[in-house]
């Protein structure tokens, strides 16, 4: 089994990067060797981790974090390409778009809470400022979007955003991003890509 994870030690963090094509099962067994050494290090003092480099689902996640802290009593954060948006979108945007799941949140969303699904997301609730929800497929808010939207994360140009009022600073669809102005009295609720590869907002 190749070895898929490198550990970087900075100033103020330690870096654990994992190469971008790696399996679950292969990062899970090279991080827990990994482990064994980096453990080593740590005593009295709690530096600080933080994961780069793959972009990974929530399941992966949770796991990794499960793992280290079943080590190491550590904060471990995660840099802000889990969201498979724009960081991903080169590794997944020629991939064939498989046939949408969808998955339902009962709830609105507070700022700082991030909701990832590779099918459909339907949010019954608000999605305040500063959370973010991605989707690989379409997303469907019953309630306003004030945060980040990105639909057809994974490449799919035919998903769609659509929300009871968008009113956020900006919304992605597949590769491409719109940036909203302030319009007094404009009320937009649905956003997608058109034929001339612009994303619509109506």
């Amino acid at each position: 089994m190749k070895n898929c994870i490198s550990i970087q030690l900075k100033k103020e963090e330690i870096w654990i990067k994992i190469r971008e094509d790696a399996e679950e099962e292969e990062i899970l067994e090279n991080l827990n060797k990994k482990l064994v050494d980096l453990e080593k290090l740590y005593k009295e003092e709690k530096t600080p981790i933080k994961v780069k480099g793959k972009v990974l689902k929530n399941k992966e996640i949770e796991e990794i974090r499960d793992l280290i802290k079943l080590k190491i009593d550590v904060d471990v954060d995660f840099e802000s390409p889990t969201t498979l948006g724009l960081h991903g979108i080169k590794k997944t945007f020629n991939q064939e778009i498989k046939s949408s799941e969808t998955k339902f949140h009962r709830g609105s969303l507070r700022s700082g809470q991030r909701i990832e699904y590779e099918g459909s997301l339907v949010i019954i609730g608000d999605v305040n400022a500063g959370a973010e929800v991605v989707a690989g497929e379409h997303i469907v808010i019953l309630g306003r979007l004030y945060g980040l939207a990105h639909a057809g994360a994974k490449g799919n140009t035919k998903a769609v955003i659509a929300a009871n009022i968008i009113d956020c600073p900006q919304i992605r669809i597949a590769d491409k991003i719109k940036e909203f102005e302030k319009q007094e009295n404009k009320i937009y609720t649905y956003s997608y890509i058109n034929e001339n590869d612009e994303i619509i907002v109506e």
